[in-house]
Formats: C-alpha cells, sequence, structure tokens
C-alpha cells in the first residue's frame, strides 16, 4: 500500500499505482490537516463573510455574492457548467493518475474539503473505479478546470467510469456499492477541480514510459551498431570523462555494456575510421534526451504534490487568492519532453536508413531483402519511420508559446499545458513505433551477419524478440510486426 500525505509522492510509487495496482491510504496527520482546513470554511459560511470560491461566483462573476442557502448549489453548478470537455477519453490509466494526484493535492490541508469527499477518491483508486475524462477543453490555467469536472461528475453521481473493462454510469456504480453521491458543500467543487492534475497525470504517464523507451534505445541502438560492424572506439570512457556530461558517460557506459565480447563490432581504423553521427554521436544524442527526462522527472514530483487550487485556507484562518493552478511549469516541460524524446527517434530514424540503404549498410542486401528487386524487403518501413518522425516536428512546436484569453479577460493569460502533454504522448507512441522499426530491421542485419557472434546480451534481447517477430524470407505485411515490437517496448 502507497500511503499519501501530500508531500512524499514519488514517480516509483506512481508506477505501483499506475501499473501494477497498488492500492493506496491516508496518514492521519494528513486526515487531521484536512478536519482542520474544513473546520475554518465552515466558520467562514457561518460568519457570511465575502470569500472568493466559497460565497462567490467565479472568474469574471467573482464579484457577485452568494448567499448562505445557496452556497452547495454554487458548487454543484459550477461542476455540471464546467464539464464541458470534448473529445476522446484520456485512457483508464490517466483517469487513475488523476484521481490520485487531485488527492494527495488536497491532502496538504489547504483546500477546506472535507474528509469523506477524500476518502470517496481513495475508494475510487483501491476499487479501480476511474471516472471517464474527456481529453480536449483545458487552457491549463485556473487549473485543468474542464477535465477534472468531469473526474467529479463520477463523484456526484452524473458522470461516467470504467469499471472492470465497461463504462458505465456512475450512479450504477454508487448503487451496486450501496454508496451515495457525494454532495458537494462550500467551497468544495473548486477545491475539485482547480488543479492542474490532467496535465500533471498526463505528464507522469508519458516520463514512466518515456524512461522505458529511453532504455530499450540503447540496446536497439548496440544491436544496430553491430548490424553495420560500428566502432566501439567511440564509446571510450576518457572522451565522455572529457566533456563532463554525467547521461552521456552513463549511455557510453551502458551501451559498452551491451556490445561487451561481440566480435561484430570493430576498432577504430579496422574497417575505416570514423562510424557517422547517427552510431558515433549515440552518447552525446540519447545523454542529451536523458538529460531532458532528468528535467521533467524533477519538475512533475514537486507540482505531484503540490498545492495548486486557489483560493488558499491558510493554517491562521486567511484565505488568499493566488495562481498555483496555472500549469507553466508543467506546460515548459512536456514541451522540453516533446524535444527529449522526438530526438530518440530523429536519429533512429538515420540508422534505420544505414541499415537499408545499400549504399550505406556496408554489404548488407538492399533494403535487408532475401530477394532484392522482387521483394521490397524493409524499404518502406524507412517511410514510414520518416514519416512518423515528420510528424513529431510539427507536434513538437511548443504549445506553452500559445495563450489566449478567457473569462472575459479576467484570465488573461493561460498555459497550454495539457495540450502540450497530450502532445508529448503522441510524440511518445511516434517515437515508440520508430524505435520498433529500428529495432525490427536491426534483427535481420545482426543474422546476416551472424547471431553467433554477437555480444551475449544483445543476443539475448534478440531470442526475445525472434520468439514474436519472424526473419525477413519473404515480402509479408510488416506492419503485425511493427506492432508487435512496439507493445513489446512498452
Amino acid at each position: 500500500m502507497i500511503l499519501l500525505s501530500g508531500s512524499q509522492l514519488t514517480i516509483e510509487q506512481m508506477k505501483a499505482i499506475l501499473y501494477e495496482g497498488a492500492s493506496i491510504g491516508i496518514v492521519d496527520e494528513a486526515k487531521n490537516r484536512v478536519l482542520a482546513s474544513r473546520a475554518r470554511v465552515e466558520k467562514i459560511v457561518q460568519e457570511d463573510k465575502t470569500v472568493y470560491g466559497i460565497n462567490t461566483g467565479f472568474g469574471k462573476l467573482s464579484d457577485v455574492k452568494i448567499a448562505e442557502h445557496e452556497v452547495n448549489l454554487l458548487q454543484l453548478n459550477l461542476i455540471r457548467s464546467h464539464a464541458c470537455a470534448v473529445g476522446e477519453p484520456f485512457p483508464e490509466l490517466v483517469s487513475r493518475a488523476m484521481i490520485v494526484l487531485r488527492l494527495n493535492a488536497l491532502l496538504k490541508g489547504y483546500s477546506g474539503i472535507r474528509l469523506e469527499v477524500l476518502e470517496r477518491l481513495e475508494w475510487m483508486v483501491n476499487n479501480k473505479v476511474h471516472p471517464v475524462i474527456f481529453q480536449q477543453g483545458s487552457l491549463g490555467a485556473s487549473g485543468d478546470l474542464a477535465p477534472l469536472s468531469h473526474l467529479v461528475l463520477a463523484l456526484i453521481g452524473e458522470g461516467d467510469v470504467y469499471y472492470k473493462g465497461n463504462r458505465v454510469p456512475a450512479s450504477a456504480i454508487w448503487k451496486q456499492f450501496q454508496l451515495v453521491p457525494i454532495e458537494l458543500r462550500a467551497k468544495e467543487g473548486l477545491a475539485l477541480i482547480n488543479g492542474t492534475q490532467a496535465m500533471t497525470a498526463q505528464g507522469v504517464i508519458n516520463y514512466i514510459e518515456a524512461e522505458k523507451l529511453a532504455i530499450a534505445s540503447e540496446w536497439i541502438a548496440a544491436m544496430t551498431l553491430e548490424g553495420l560492424r560500428g566502432i566501439i572506439d567511440a564509446f571510450h570512457p576518457a572522451i565522455h570523462e572529457a566533456r563532463g556530461f554525467i547521461e552521456q558517460s552513463a549511455v557510453a557506459s551502458r551501451m559498452r555494456y551491451w556490445l561487451e565480447h561481440s566480435k561484430l563490432i570493430t576498432k577504430q581504423g579496422e574497417l575505416r575510421t570514423q562510424d557517422p553521427y547517427s552510431l558515433r554521436c549515440i552518447p552525446q544524442i540519447h545523454g542529451a534526451s536523458w538529460q531532458v527526462l532528468s528535467y521533467v522527472k524533477d519538475k512533475l514530483e514537486i507540482e505531484m504534490n503540490a498545492a495548486t487550487d486557489n483560493p488558499l485556507i491558510l493554517e491562521d484562518g486567511s484565505v488568499i487568492s493566488g495562481g498555483n493552478f496555472h500549469g507553466q511549469p508543467i506546460a515548459f516541460a512536456m514541451d522540453f519532453f516533446k524535444l527529449g524524446v522526438a530526438e530518440l527517434a530523429n536519429v533512429s530514424e538515420r540508422r534505420i536508413e544505414r541499415l537499408v540503404n545499400p549504399n550505406l549498410n556496408e554489404g548488407l542486401p538492399a533494403f535487408l531483402s532475401a530477394r532484392p528487386g522482387l521483394q521490397s524487403g524493409a524499404m518502406i518501413l524507412q517511410y514510414t519511420a520518416a514519416s512518423l518522425v515528420s510528424e513529431n516536428k510539427t507536434l513538437a512546436h511548443p504549445a506553452s508559446v500559445d495563450s489566449i484569453p478567457s473569462s472575459a479577460n479576467q484570465e488573461d493569460h493561460v498555459s497550454m499545458g495539457t495540450t502540450a502533454a497530450r502532445h508529448a504522448y503522441m510524440i511518445l507512441c511516434n517515437a515508440r513505433r520508430v524505435l520498433a522499426i529500428e529495432a525490427f530491421c536491426a534483427l535481420q542485419a545482426v543474422e546476416y551477419r551472424g547471431t553467433n557472434l554477437m555480444s551475449p546480451r544483445t543476443r539475448k534481447k534478440w531470442e526475445e524478440l525472434r520468439a514474436f517477430v519472424a526473419p525477413i524470407v519473404e515480402d509479408r505485411v510488416f506492419h503485425y510486426d511493427v506492432e508487435k515490437i512496439a507493445h513489446y517496448l512498452k
């Protein structure tokens, strides 16, 4: 069980919750903070003080005072009116991550929400009841209002949820488990939707999958190096120590690890003096992408444990309006992520070209075909890779440089962080398929060279992939092979 406190949630714990089905709990200290924060809200309502989000309208309507008997209706209206996201639903995994992250943020005790609401979120995670949340409609400031409103719809019994592989009305789930839908009270609707959990949830999943892909890119590149009789000297530790980037040295070290005892690699001057950049500069290029991922992880883990709603209720009872809901830090991180992952695909596509091009592949058959001319072999696989990396270049345009005013110009600068996170995942999926194509071609190349000459470690990878991907004996529909390897990489 992963215990949530509002301040110590990590990417590693999120892996366990998302991919291993780990349950969650709430530490007692956090429960006490939540109870104290809620008491402050109740006091404000009883004293009829005018406080934004508790008894006022929202956005441009923040100067409209709401009567005490209507403060609960205010929260219900907020959720219903804001639940206007469109497009395809987020994957269920993203929905699960959003619940966990919103819960963790609210446990910090700055939001004035009742403990029973948070315990219902905890119940949803532990029983794998995940709201149907649509992807498009967030500006990434004032929080991910529209997506998070669809999360809250499930709480109040008006939305749909995923449960055991089916999409069903939330009201049916509450009836099935003999639970009453949550009735929102003062401040609670705003507390639940005024945060960056859509972009952060997608960002966390982006990071977890990208880390795995970056690791895979190294053994795939090592296999390609064997297929092209690449020069091992470029990974000499002294070269990388001379530059000083830790990530670069780490990639070089791992490349030496993968290629240890290989009889297919060559020494400088043995066949040629230098390799092309896509082979020789693997530590420099991949290492820079690891630097990007390190930056992204740091920013995500801060945001995962941040109070991102507005206003915040402080321990002294004061209620301060600020802008922690503004997603600029995550928008920048996701735009940076896009560059790092797109580059893994860019350099992979160049290695694919070298594997299939008879003018560049060091004597391998043209397009790795069994009968070049009669059969096209892997010719068009390179086309597909080129198409994917080209698409990534358009998706890599930074979403964070865009902004559009909203709420009658009260909210006059927004982050577009959720757009950045969504596009980042699209780039990641494209990059995974490009690397799957490189792996497919590298498998064929090392077979022509002699798999008995491979490094024991790359040979093991070759055996794993050959268990479900056949060699190119004749032309066939390669779509299925690419998708199988992409699934393996994921």
